[in-house]
């Protein structure tokens, strides 16, 4: 079997850094709070004895970690990458997924979002990593979840986030008819175990998260209307169903370019969100850098 090796990358968040594998070590998502959530993951049980660790989340490649303030990364993650590289290649158990899926019920609601058209469907479990956006089936070839999704002739487009499903349909069904279907296939899907997205599709999205990190170079504005984004918005739009994007910021115009995905997108609502929301908050925050926020795909 191939060596294992560890490759430390920072996140957006200072008390959160990913070590990641260069092979899988889990076909799930899984985030331990403390030792006794741990208690099916020997690896993370280990992990929780070194005093500064607060939550263990493991996910396809990679375990990330986040630190209490009693130390910096600087000082730990050369020898959290050590332990980690010797307790892989030692043959140690990292979950033992089996008994987890066995011991925990899938549930799944349906929610309604601002747009008529998109319910969303939330689990009680972490369904994926992070935000996938499909179209059409051509465009879900690396989620087979979305793949069975559009055989229902009234699916128009998919959108995922980290526990629920956001489903925007033609206007041939309507909600109050086909919602339940929707929600108890979801539910069987989930508690059969199968696999929502691909593995290799959850790497690709680290490392081109990780290299569009790497080259990305913003200015001082594009930095504060990104943690405004993060901090302020997406929370409220992930709440709905939805996600938005930073684009890019026009320095000449005072323009914000930004992208709504899943229920924003097409929402009727989208524009006054833009405008007496997220452009308003913008505006009130940065002053006269801000001119207006426009959404280049809604």
């Amino acid at each position: 079997m191939k060596e294992f090796n560890i490759t430390v990358v920072p996140t957006n968040n200072a008390k959160i850094l990913k070590f990641e594998a260069n092979q899988f070590l889990v076909r799930e998502n899984y985030e331990f709070k403390n030792i006794d959530e741990a208690k099916d993951s020997p690896l993370a049980q280990q992990l929780f004895y070194l005093p500064f660790v607060k939550t263990v989340y493991i996910s396809g490649n990679f375990v990330a970690l986040e630190r209490f303030d009693i130390v910096e990364w600087d000082d730990v993650k050369g020898e959290v990458a050590q332990q980690l590289v010797d307790y892989l290649n030692d043959g140690g158990a990292v979950v033992n997924e089996e008994k987890m899926q066995k011991k925990q019920p899938i549930t799944v609601y349906a929610e309604v979002t601002p747009n008529p058209a998109v319910m969303k469907f939330v689990s009680n479990k972490r369904i994926v990593p992070a935000t996938y956006e499909f179209k059409n089936i051509d465009e879900a070839k690396d989620s087979p979840l979305a793949r069975e999704l559009f055989h229902f002739p009234f699916v128009k487009e998919i959108f995922l986030d980290h526990n629920y499903v956001s489903v925007s349909k033609y206007d041939m069904a309507e909600w109050e008819d086909v919602s339940m279907e929707v929600r108890e296939f979801i539910r069987d899907y989930l508690a059969a175990g199968k696999e929502v997205v691909t593995a290799e599709s959850i790497q690709r999205s680290n490392e081109k998260s990780q290299q569009n990190d790497n080259q990305a170079v913003y200015d001082d504005t594009s930095k504060q209307i990104m943690d405004i984004l993060d901090e302020y918005v997406k929370p409220a739009v992930a709440s709905d169903g939805g996600n938005i994007l930073f684009q890019s910021y026009e320095a000449d115009s005072k323009i914000v370019n930004v992208i709504l995905q899943g229920a924003c997108s097409g929402c009727p609502s989208s524009t006054f969100t833009l405008k007496n929301g997220i452009e308003t908050m913008l505006k009130n925050m940065l002053g006269d850098k801000i001119n207006e926020v426009v959404a280049i795909n809604g």
